[in-house]
Parts: C-alpha cells; structure tokens; sequence
C-alpha cells in the first residue's frame, strides 16, 4: 500500500537457474510519513546486520533489492504457533538493534506531526466527522497515561504479515520493508503486531478487520512469554503481565496511528484501498476500547459509540 515492487530475473551462462532482484518503485506522496533519506540508511544498516536483503543500487525514485527466497506469510500464519514462536524471538533480537544515532521515542512526535498533516489535507467536513479537533487532546492523555518507565527499543512499526518473510527450509524469519521503523517502546510494536492480525490484505475488502482475530489472553501471554525468554532467562509473572497491561494500553496508540495515516492516504495515494473506511474502524476500536484500558484516568474527554459512528 505504499510502493510499487517488481521481481526482475535474467538468465545467466555460468548458472542453470535464473538471476532475480527486487526492484522497489517508491510511492508518491509518502513522504508525508517518513524521510526517505532516513528509511534508507536504516535499510543499509539491516542489511549489514544480516538483518534484511543487501541494497544493490539506487536511482531517484526507488532502489534494487537482493531478493530473498523465502515467501511472504499469509494472515492466518499470524496465529500459527509455530511461525508465531519465531516472530516473537525475531521481534527480540530486531528490538535490541543498536541503530546509529540518537534513540529517541518517534512515536508522539509523529501522531502530532500526523494530525496536523491530516487536518492541512481534510475538508472541513471530513475534519468534523473525524472528530479531528478533539484527537490532540487523546493523543496527550494517552501519552501520559504511558509515560511510565517503559523499555525502549529499535521498533518495526508495521509488522503485518506482509513485511515478514519465512524461509520453509530453515524455518528462518526475515523481516523486511522499514519505512516506519524507529525508536519507540517494545510494546508500542508487539499491540500494533497483535492488532494487524485482524486484518487481511488480500481479500475483495482488504479494508475491513475482523476484531474477533485479536488474540486472546492465552495466545498473548504465550506470544510475549516466548518474546521475553527468547534471549534466555525466564521473565518473572510481575514481568509478563507488566507487559502484558502495556502492549493493551499502546493498541490505543496503535489505532490513532493508523486512523491518522488512513486519512492522510486517502488524500496522497491512489491505490485502490478505501482508507477512510479503514481509518474509521481503527478510530471506533480506540473508542471502544479506552475506558477498559485507561480506566479512570481515561474518562475525560467523553467516548462514545453512536450508530456506528465514534464520537471523542
């Protein structure tokens, strides 16, 4: 949904089997939500960590990958023990990635930096039915309501299942496409993880999420039991459910994230997605689910859930 990516294979004389590259056209207009200049040293540093495919070249508006045989997961690979299992010790080892230069949390910079993009490109109608005015205010509680003592690490953002990669051989997991990547805390990118497990992009609505894919308490606690002892060492029970109670609370993030980033692509792409109905549920989702979250610490502004239609 945001780059146009081609395989290109040639034959070659001194093998049998055929050569293959990626070759990524970027999107226009997505510049809006990240620096492609940042993207790419961050894709330069994976590859050097064996982290990703190597970068062969560039050109103005997009770059030649390595390509990597491995396939891509389906949505229901999501909820596979197994892959699963792999996913969580790979999130680990991707959280504690020494990136170069500073560590700073992206996150609240980036919904601010959204909502204000959101309103530039909005119509006065859409702004009002969004309830855009209003989302500054939710931004700021959640942001304090979480601004305990979290850990920090170097986050994907968008681990669909479409940005990771599996290797049937080596039941080896890649992870791939690092436009979003930055610092921000751990839990932030396991509840956006467990949040794109409602969705499923290669559908005839690939819009539209089916909540009653999330995972449950027992898939959660077993998904960050193996993400917590990946590195060895098991985690404490005050530990687990620690971060269990954090990554519920930044699916809050989650969706004002992608609500904001539904709205804004409605305006800029013209891929053949209906961002505004996407961007709707996330919101609706956010609403729904903050009083059980936030508690009483979340009660103000008011949330409601009329007709379908959320109102913060």
């Amino acid at each position: 949904m945001t780059n146009e990516v081609f395989q290109i294979k040639w034959p070659t004389k001194t093998q049998n089997m055929s050569r293959k590259v990626v070759v990524r056209i970027y999107g226009e207009g997505v510049e809006v939500f990240f620096d492609r200049d940042t993207e790419i040293l961050t894709f330069e540093f994976m590859s050097k960590q064996g982290q990703g495919p190597r970068l062969l070249g560039r050109f103005s508006n997009g770059r030649i990958e390595e390509f990597i045989h491995a396939r891509t997961l389906s949505a229901s690979d999501l909820h596979d023990p197994d892959i699963s299992a792999l996913i969580a010790a790979k999130m680990k080892e991707f959280h504690g990635l020494e990136m170069p230069g500073p560590k700073d949390v992206s996150l609240w910079h980036r919904l601010r930096n959204w909502l204000k993009t959101a309103k530039s490109l909005c119509t006065p109608e859409e702004a009002k039915d969004f309830r855009l005015d209003s989302i500054e205010d939710e931004i700021s509680l959640i942001e304090k309501e979480l601004s305990g003592d979290q850990s920090i690490g170097f986050c994907h953002n968008d681990l669909q299942y479409g940005n990771i990669m599996i290797d049937e051989e080596t039941r080896s997991i890649t992870i791939i496409d690092y436009e979003y990547a930055s610092y921000n805390p751990i839990a932030f990118d396991i509840a956006n993880h467990f949040c794109e497990m409602t969705a499923d992009y290669h559908t005839d609505t690939p819009h539209i999420l089916d909540y009653s894919k999330y995972p449950g308490l027992e898939e959660r606690q077993r998904f960050l039991h193996l993400y917590l002892s990946s590195s060895g060492g098991l985690p404490s029970d005050i530990e687990l459910e620690q971060l269990l109670e954090n990554v519920e609370k930044y699916k809050l993030a989650s969706h004002l994230f992608w609500g904001l980033w539904g709205i804004i692509s409605e305006h800029v792409n013209e891929i053949d997605f209906d961002y505004m109905e996407y961007a709707r549920q996330r919101f609706e989702q956010y609403c729904l689910r903050k009083p059980a979250l936030l508690g009483s610490s979340g009660t103000t502004p008011d949330v409601a859930l009329t007709d379908g239609n959320y109102t913060i």
